[in-house]
C-alpha cells in the first residue's frame, strides 16, 4: 500500500485549478460559516427532502424563518462551494451537500472547529510566536485547554468532547486483545479523560482494576462515570499533573495505557512523562500508547485532517504540541528508555498502537 507520505512529495496541480485552489483557501472561512449556516438553518434538509426533483428559492425561504435575501445570499453561496446543484431554478443537494448533513467525520469536525477553534485561531501567529495558547483566552485565562475543559461553556465541552471520542472510541474494541494479551492485574490509564476506556476494559475483563490518573476536573467526571455504570471497587483515581517534573505516577501496575494523550505535549514533556512511566512500572511492565500519526494515515484526507488539528494544539490547547510524525514520536519513546515491542498501524479510523516494554 502506497505511505501517504509519498502523496505529499509532488505538486499535482497545474496553474489554473492551483490558482482556483487558492482562492478556495482565501475565502475558507466564507466556505464555512456558510456551510455551517446552511446545515444548521435546515436548508440542506429542505432541499435532500426535495429529492431529484430540486425546490426553488422561494419554497426554501417559505419553510425558514430567515429573509428572502438571506437565503438568497446562502443557496449562491452552496453552489459556489458545491453543495447545490441548479437546474431550471430549484435547488438540489450533491454528494458534498450530503456528508455535510450526514457523515459523523464531517459533522465532528465542524463543531469542534466552530465551538472550540474558531474564534482562538485569529490569534495563530500570536501561538506560533509565543509557544503558548494565545487563541485560549476567548474562554478565559488558561493556561492550557486542559485545565479549563471543566469549565467551558456546555456547547463547546460537547463538540470537543464528541471531536475527541469520534476518533478514539472505535479503536478501542480492537486494541483490547492486544492490551490484555499479557493478563494484566492492574491498569494504569493516564489521561482517563471521561473513563470510556476503563469502562471498555472492565467490561472486557472481570477482574481487572484500572487506575486513572487525571486533572481533577476531567478525573470528577470518570469518576461519575464509573459510578454510574457499577465499577467503583474496581478503579482507583490519582490526581497528577503531568506538566510538573517532579509528580511521580503510581506504581503497582502491569501496564501503563495512553490513548491520544501524548500529542498534548511538547517533546521535551513527552520524553519527561515517559520516563516518569518507566521508573513506575516493574521490569516486566509495559506501556502501550495509541495516537495518530500523520505519516501513517491510509488517505491523504486523513493525514490533512490531522495536520489541521495539529494548529489546534498550536492555539487553543497548549501552544507546543502536535499530531507526530511516526519518526520523531517513535524517537521519543526510545529516548525514554523504552523498547519497542511492535506497533500496528492503520487501526479504527486513525490510530497506530504501540506497545514498549523496560
Amino acid at each position: 500500500m502506497q505511505e501517504v507520505i509519498e502523496m505529499f512529495q509532488k505538486d499535482t496541480r497545474n496553474a489554473m485549478s492551483a490558482k482556483v485552489y487558492a482562492q478556495q483557501i482565501a475565502f475558507a472561512p466564507f466556505v464555512f460559516q456558510s456551510s455551517r449556516a446552511l446545515r444548521n438553518f435546515g436548508i440542506l434538509n429542505i432541499i435532500e427532502d426535495s429529492g431529484e426533483l430540486g425546490i426553488t428559492a422561494k419554497d426554501i425561504h417559505s419553510r425558514t424563518k430567515l429573509s428572502e435575501y438571506s437565503v438568497r445570499v446562502l443557496l449562491e453561496a452552496g453552489l459556489g462551494i458545491g453543495l447545490l446543484t441548479i437546474d431550471d431554478g430549484k435547488y438540489i443537494l450533491t454528494r458534498t451537500g450530503y456528508f455535510i448533513l450526514h457523515d459523523k467525520m464531517t459533522i465532528a469536525n465542524m463543531d469542534f472547529t466552530h465551538d472550540v477553534c474558531y474564534k482562538g485561531l485569529f490569534d495563530l501567529d500570536k501561538s506560533l510566536m509565543s509557544g503558548k495558547p494565545e487563541g485560549l483566552k476567548v474562554f478565559g485565562d488558561w493556561k492550557t485547554i486542559y485545565e479549563a475543559l471543566a469549565h467551558l461553556p456546555e456547547h463547546v465541552r460537547t463538540s470537543w468532547f464528541a471531536f475527541d471520542h469520534y476518533y478514539s472510541s472505535d479503536s478501542f474494541p480492537v486494541v483490547l486483545e492486544h492490551v490484555f494479551k499479557s493478563k494484566p492485574k492492574k491498569i494504569l490509564d493516564i489521561g482517563g479523560n471521561t473513563g470510556k476506556w476503563a469502562l471498555q476494559c472492565f467490561s472486557h475483563s472481570p477482574t481487572v482494576i484500572m487506575g486513572i490518573a487525571d486533572l481533577p476536573g476531567q478525573l470528577n467526571v470518570a469518576k461519575q462515570t464509573i459510578a454510574t455504570n457499577g465499577f467503583t471497587n474496581r478503579a482507583e483515581f490519582f490526581e497528577v499533573d503531568l506538566l510538573d517534573e517532579k509528580c511521580p505516577l503510581p506504581t503497582g501496575f502491569d501496564v501503563i495505557w495512553m490513548s491520544q494523550f501524548l500529542d498534548c505535549f511538547s517533546e521535551d514533556e513527552i520524553v519527561s512523562i515517559l520516563k516518569r512511566c518507566y521508573a513506575a512500572l516493574p521490569d516486566n511492565g509495559q506501556v502501550i500508547i495509541l495516537e495518530p500519526l500523520w505519516d501513517k494515515q491510509t488517505y491523504e484526507v486523513s493525514a490533512f485532517c490531522l495536520q489541521m488539528t495539529s494548529l489546534y494544539f498550536t492555539a487553543m490547547a497548549n501552544g507546543n504540541s502536535q499530531m507526530y510524525h511516526s519518526e520523531l514520536f517513535t524517537g521519543l519513546i526510545r529516548k525514554a528508555g523504552f523498547t519497542f515491542i511492535e506497533r500496528i498501524d492503520r487501526i479504527g479510523i486513525c490510530h497506530s498502537m504501540m506497545k514498549c516494554s523496560k
